[in-house]
């Protein structure tokens, strides 16, 4: 199925660039890369998400009414991101620089009192927007700035432990963030078993995308002291952990859609997850564990199954 992989400079995931950005707009495209996009890309749709499952068997609503909900929660989110990413990159530029040496920080393209700037100001209007939106807000958005800067900061520094660092990541992106914008858009403490469903799916889904990051990040990790997983287990290892891992998270939701999932339509979670199911096997099938490009396009696909997620689950929610 795959080959051991040779060490690499570069990092996964690389997304397209945008060229007309790129030439138009070369101070906006910096920042772009600065925020992640795949991270932007997966909150935006967290938040999006969990406002559709929110919403399903209420009602007619409008679209006045769905902006307004969603645009304050969703600018605190995006915020709290560019905040524990950029903070994450203010004390990596020197394993930036052989790991993701695109980013601005690594580049040169921001300097770093102009890091410092940004991700202070996304960080306070992230608690600020929170604030104003009520209490499950700022506690979904204030630990998670919290466990982000726990994850990148001294004296914890919990990325330079792999199970720490595994537990912050997806500790807020699987359990933090889904019940608390869930429970944020509901406006009352009570949480369905679909929500549970996705929850569960998410957390251990996110274990996987945890542990693959490092596999293209192997020498600047080293040459750092980042303890991570695929220098303790090697990259093969966690290459097939991290597909079993995920297939776990596909069959548990086909389990749960053929036994009746509350609140879900059974038929289309299950067809659902089981060609998402197909396709990741397919993928993981031709991959060069020799070449970083095939790594790259492989942990960009997991992300878009990622991705997926949030847009097909509450589909599921809505037609049920």
């Amino acid at each position: 199925m795959s080959r051991i992989v040779s060490k690499s400079p570069f990092s996964a995931p690389q997304f397209r660039k945008n060229g007309l950005l790129q030439r138009h707009a070369p101070g906006l495209y910096s920042f772009w890369k600065f925020a992640r996009p795949h991270t932007i890309i997966g909150t935006s749709l967290s938040v999006l998400g969990l406002y559709l499952i929110a919403r399903a068997g209420r009602g007619e609503w409008s679209i006045e009414e769905a902006v307004a909900s969603l645009v304050p929660p969703l600018l605190a989110c995006l915020c709290g991101n560019v905040y524990i990413v950029g903070l994450n990159q203010l004390e990596d530029v020197g394993i930036d620089r052989i790991n993701k040496p695109h980013l601005p920080l690594a580049s040169g393209e921001f300097s770093h009192p102009q890091g410092v700037v940004i991700v202070a100001i996304a960080g306070v209007l992230a608690f600020l927007l929170a604030l104003w939106q009520g209490l499950f807000l700022l506690i979904t958005v204030g630990t998670s700035l919290l466990i982000g800067t726990a994850y990148s900061l001294p004296p914890f520094r919990l990325k330079r432990f792999p199970v720490w660092a595994s537990l912050c990541i997806f500790t807020v992106r699987g359990v933090i963030v889904n019940l608390g914008l869930f429970l944020h858009f509901q406006g009352r403490l009570a949480i369905p078993p679909s929500v549970w469903a996705l929850t569960l799916f998410v957390l251990v889904f996110t274990f996987a995308i945890a542990i693959f990051k490092d596999i293209p990040d192997m020498e600047g990790d080293r040459r750092f002291n980042i303890n991570t997983f695929t220098l303790r287990l090697g990259q093969r290892t966690i290459f097939h952990l991290a597909l079993w891992v995920i297939t776990i998270c596909y069959l548990g939701m086909i389990l749960a859609g053929l036994a009746g999932l509350p609140g879900t339509n059974r038929l289309f979670l299950v067809v659902f997850h089981l060609v998402a199911l197909g396709l990741l096997w397919l993928r993981s099938m031709r991959v060069d564990l020799t070449t970083q490009a095939s790594i790259s396009r492989y942990y960009q696909f997991i992300w878009k199954l990622f991705f997926l997620e949030y847009l097909m689950f509450p589909i599921a929610c809505l037609l049920s």
